[in-house]
């Protein structure tokens, strides 16, 4: 073929080689390439776990006998619960569920051991917060089996038992009750659908007038960088809105999800989540050299936000280092806060120290874009 008429090895050597050394030069562009597959290979090999294990579970134990003891002990000791409150009615359990603090309540009924020992196989109630439901299946699943193990050992040797479970585990699926995984996915594709389009499209902001050689035109004016911040993020909050009216108008209409809470709150806790990530994306376009760098970067940012603010994974089956990191990405307190608002009812109070979180990364992004965009003037 023509084509390959006259190929020079010599000639192809030197443009791979002066392609590794533009790709040297690019050094943003080569620490993507090279960080990405790094931070996908860490989180999905040792952050990511589909089987949490030592789930919140608070008590409500109107029986004090060896017997509910034993039960509990037994709950301790297993891998898929950990008791963390006692508490000694049910509408504090009910507020420790409403508010995410524990994942199960189990309570004990007053008669639970004379009942028992007289063989009428005394009913338990466990309360799970099914909003995830991948969160708490296998726990589910375990209940029955563990407390009639633990209390086949307290009978070990008297009177003989009747066959089949010693106790009816009533399991209540609180807020998510058919299980439905649009209940929990929708709401939180809020967050998702924000964070992607808000960073992505304001981090390319700055860079685009830089090549497009707008900036200098911008610079010689007496704008200040505060000013050219929240010029820049002012209009994408309306879009943000849009986005959200959209996305509760569709989940209401085609999901037939209810929501349980205040949407005025919902709308203004959004301002924080919106404006913290707009702020993200001014921020990373002052560092981007141009508009690759800056989609480059983006990912970087929001890869670990989809993957380790229990989005797609249960955030308690994470190991603890994993979850600091996602203490520290706003999606994480933002699902929180809007599927505490949709689907539990959740007030302020009862998500305020997931809005202080947020509101700290906020004033800490804005602040680091405003260096800056000191140094990109100077």
């Amino acid at each position: 073929m023509k084509i390959f008429t006259g190929f020079s090895f010599k000639r192809f050597a030197a443009v791979v080689i002066k392609e590794f050394i533009q790709m040297r030069r690019d050094r943003m562009t080569f620490a993507m390439m090279v960080g990405i597959p790094v931070i996908q290979l860490v989180i999905f090999g040792y952050a990511i776990n589909t089987n949490p294990k030592f789930l919140p579970t608070a008590i409500v134990c109107a029986d004090h006998s060896p017997f509910s003891r034993s039960i509990i002990s037994a709950m301790k000791t297993s891998e898929y619960f950990s008791i963390i409150r006692q508490v000694d009615s049910e509408q504090e359990a009910a507020d420790l569920l409403k508010r995410a603090e524990v994942q199960f309540v189990l309570s004990f009924p007053e008669n639970f051991s004379r009942e028992l020992v007289k063989g009428q196989c005394p009913q338990l109630l466990l309360q799970a917060d099914a909003a995830d439901p991948a969160a708490v299946s296998y726990a589910v699943a375990s209940i029955g089996d563990l407390i009639n193990n633990a209390l086949q050992k307290d009978f070990r040797g008297m009177m003989p038992r009747q066959t089949g479970s010693l106790v009816d585990v009533r399991i209540h699926r609180c807020f998510n009750p058919e299980i439905r995984t649009q209940i929990n996915v929708v709401p939180g594709l809020l967050g998702i659908i924000l964070t992607m389009t808000m960073v992505f499209i304001t981090s390319l902001a700055v860079t685009r007038e830089k090549e497009r050689g707008t900036m200098e035109t911008l610079l010689s004016t007496p704008v200040k960088p505060l000013e050219v911040m929240t010029g820049k993020i002012v209009p994408y909050i309306l879009i943000g809105y849009v986005q959200i009216t959209l996305v509760l108008g569709l989940a209401i209409s085609l999901f037939d999800i209810s929501i349980s809470g205040s949407i005025p709150l919902l709308y203004l806790i959004s301002f924080f989540f919106i404006t913290a990530n707009l702020a993200v994306g001014v921020t990373i376009s002052t560092l981007a050299k141009n508009q690759l760098q800056a989609v480059q970067m983006s990912v970087f940012f929001f890869l670990p936000s989809i993957l380790l603010s229990g989005f797609m994974f249960p955030f308690r089956g994470m190991p603890e280092w994993a979850q600091w990191v996602g203490d520290v990405l706003p999606l994480t307190h933002f699902l929180i806060i809007v599927r505490g608002i949709v689907l539990r009812g959740a007030d302020f109070m009862d998500f305020a120290g997931h809005f202080l979180a947020l509101s700290i990364f906020l004033v800490a992004v804005i602040i680091i874009g405003l260096l800056r965009y000191r140094k990109t003037l100077d």
